[in-house]
């Protein structure tokens, strides 16, 4: 395979935005009638690219994929806290490893998925003007925490077997 250089990454993190913006804003998106919210998996997909990408570049393609999935699914509101609590999470997982799941990475779910659950609680408090309503919502985000890291999990388990890493760090010229 031909090598792409400095290019490959950027593709990357582009496609990578692509899927997280898909998957969040239309597969697996679960209304939650009671908050106005909805319950996705696309978090799972930030934690593939933050365990693949760079951290400035897996910042970039989970920031903007789920930011952009509540800019055009009518949750404009919330695309910018989205962008905030989304670039934190992916701070907590390593790229440096050779596989994907490695304890740090199984840990960072954890981390990942309680930044997620504190942001968005902060989010509505500020929204709502109300420390009770956003209480509301944490169910939810649980749910959406505990369901992104199993398919995390799953999907990683899947990558390390097929060598997924292996073969994209050769494909953008980072061996």
């Amino acid at each position: 395979m031909k090598k792409t250089g400095s290019a490959g990454l950027p593709v990357l993190t582009a496609l990578f935005a692509a899927l997280i913006f898909v998957v969040t804003a239309y597969l697996f998106h679960i209304p939650t009638p009671a908050t106005g919210g909805y319950i996705h998996l696309g978090d799972a997909f930030l934690y593939l690219a933050a365990s693949i990408l760079p951290v400035p570049y897996a910042v970039a393609a989970g920031g903007i994929g789920e930011a952009l999935s509540d800019g055009l699914t009518g949750s404009a509101v919330y695309a910018l806290p989205t962008f905030l609590v989304k670039s934190v999470m992916v701070l907590f997982f390593t790229s440096s490893a050779k596989k994907v799941i490695v304890r740090r990475n199984l840990a960072a779910c954890a981390a990942a998925g309680a930044v997620c659950i504190a942001g968005y609680y902060l989010t509505e408090v500020v929204l709502l003007h109300s420390f009770a309503a956003p209480v509301a919502e944490i169910p939810g985000n649980l749910i959406q925490a505990a369901a992104s890291a199993a398919i995390y999990i799953l999907l990683g388990r899947s990558f390390d077997r097929l060598k997924v890493k292996e073969h994209l760090a050769a494909l953008v010229g980072q061996r």
